[in-house]
């Protein structure tokens, strides 16, 4: 007899094995429809971290592994990410396919110009999605977290931590946008982390933390470095400035401490040093910019320099749940203050 068995055609809600994903640089990417094994390149693990895909990095960058805890996103990683092998250990932009390829990613993730995503892919013949570091509290550290998680199939979470960023940011403008100009006490934000740390006389330029909060920055408007977040200023500027509260990088206060044993007369003369307006709070770059420290820094600029309009926040609670948010980890704030890089006052000289 003959086989009645029909033939069964495929059913109609079978997943296809790729999808195709349009990246920041306007590249039609094929990325496999379910991603399990991600390499992440340049700013990628951080923007991964918050996406929640830590899990899924099967390699590491050097960059991506440090023992202080200005490095938010591998703080709670450091020791999963330390057994991974490292896919890049060199300069910006520089890989090793050898060590990509043996780890077989179904995918890599990279936030570099298109030369070098074409080089990673001909070296590994692997899809690449490239997007861009991420300006802070810019649209295209946006469009990266969105980008990344259609790639990866978290969508949902990047909306998430888009709406968690813009949240802040529009709480923080509502509580700051109407203040006099005449009730803004001039301020600034030096020993600076940017090309690694600087003393007093490096401080930032137009630091989105101070224009979230609509800040009177004294350094803004200097001309920079396209991609640095500050410049370097002579010693005396500081004092024609003379800010009435300056912020600076807890990473960066040794230098600082330093240079007042050298000149402590020096210090003596700024307003901010005589009238015990002078914070630390924890740097905001480490290995690229870091999301969660910078929007906490905003609140915590806040309370000192409007503490009307920001009566009702608690910071240490407001904190918490920023770092919980974006890090998936209870207790942050205290680890930071456990390093001596938390927020507080600073007393030079003791």
């Amino acid at each position: 007899a003959a086989d009645e068995t029909p033939n069964t055609p495929p059913a109609e809600d079978e997943t296809p094995a790729t999808r195709t994903v349009t990246d920041a640089l306007g590249r039609q990417v094929e990325v496999p429809a379910v991603v399990e094994r991600i390499v992440p390149l340049g700013n990628a693990a951080r923007l991964g971290t918050y996406l929640g895909l830590q899990d899924k990095f099967v390699t590491i960058s050097q960059g991506d592994l440090n023992e202080t805890p200005y490095m938010a996103y591998g703080w709670y990683n450091r020791e999963a990410w330390s057994a991974l092998p490292l896919a890049a250990t060199g300069g910006y932009g520089e890989f090793h396919p050898e060590v990509i390829l043996e780890a077989d990613p179904d995918l890599i993730l990279c936030t570099f110009e298109p030369d070098i995503v074409a080089n990673i892919e001909e070296q590994t013949g692997l899809p690449v999605v490239a997007v861009a570091q991420g300006t802070l509290f810019g649209a295209d550290y946006d469009e990266a977290l969105r980008i990344l998680g259609e790639a990866c199939g978290v969508s949902e979470r990047a909306e998430a931590v888009v709406s968690f960023i813009h949240a802040c940011l529009d709480d923080l403008d509502a509580r700051t946008k109407d203040i006099p100009a005449a009730d803004k006490p001039l301020l600034l934000g030096a020993a600076a982390t940017f090309r690694g740390g600087h003393g007093i006389s490096g401080v930032y330029v137009d630091f989105p933390v101070f224009r979230a909060i609509a800040a009177n920055d004294a350094a803004a408007g200097l001309e920079k470095e396209s991609f640095d977040t500050g410049v370097e200023v002579d010693r005396e500027q500081i004092l024609l400035w003379d800010p009435a509260v300056i912020f600076l990088d807890a990473g960066n206060l040794g230098l600082v401490s330093a240079e007042y044993g050298e000149d402590a007369a020096y210090f003596a003369q700024l307003s901010a040093v005589q009238n015990g307006k002078l914070y630390q709070w924890p740097n905001s770059t480490a290995n690229y910019t870091n999301l969660e420290i910078p929007l906490a820094s905003a609140y915590y600029a806040g309370t000192i320099l409007y503490p009307e309009a920001f009566a009702d926040v608690d910071f240490e609670a407001k904190a918490e749940e920023i770092f919980q948010f974006f890090l998936g980890h209870a207790g942050y704030l205290q680890v930071l203050e456990e390093h001596g890089c938390g927020y507080g006052p600073v007393t030079l000289g003791v």
